[in-house]
């Protein structure tokens, strides 16, 4: 049996998505699959998505933007958006359950100096991994109920 996939959704796929995306499949482990896309991918992750990345010891080099059609013919069991645009544009994907709408500011749209945007992505980054990885906590403790009620169920009829 395959593991449930976890989209995570933006308009440009180039920053925000990416970021949740690696931090998800960092925080969760294999419980999940995970991917990220957009519906008007820039067609590039944005550099500084991969430095801050890199940052936190994830290696984020081979991510590639991708438009969320990729994905209609999936079975998608839980949607993110993360940001309002692709809230918007989201369909509904084949054996979705859940949907989520996280948003965050666009990193991408800092100004200012080299040393100044890196600030935002960084910033961008930690709100990001608060979030996703108290959401991958989530996962972990359903699971483990799920193999203790599993348990107790089995355990029933002897």
């Amino acid at each position: 049996m395959s593991k449930p996939l976890v989209l995570v959704l933006c308009t440009g796929n180039s920053c925000r998505s990416h970021l949740a995306e690696a931090i998800l499949r960092r925080a969760v482990g294999d419980l999940v699959d995970v991917a990220s896309a957009g519906s008007k991918p820039a067609g590039y992750v944005h550099p500084m998505a991969i430095e801050v990345l890199k940052e936190i010891g994830i290696d984020a080099s081979s991510h590639r933007s991708k438009h969320l059609s990729e994905f209609l013919g999936v079975p998608v069991t839980t949607v993110i958006t993360v940001c309002g645009n692709a809230d918007q544009a989201c369909p509904i994907f084949p054996g979705q359950v859940n949907r989520h709408h996280w948003p965050f500011d666009d990193p991408a749209h800092a100004t200012g100096t080299d040393e100044e945007k890196m600030a935002v992505f960084r910033r961008v980054r930690s709100e990001i991994r608060r979030v996703f990885t108290a959401y991958a906590d989530g996962r972990r403790d359903e699971a483990k109920a799920a193999v203790k009620r599993a348990a107790r169920a089995g355990g029933a009829g002897t």
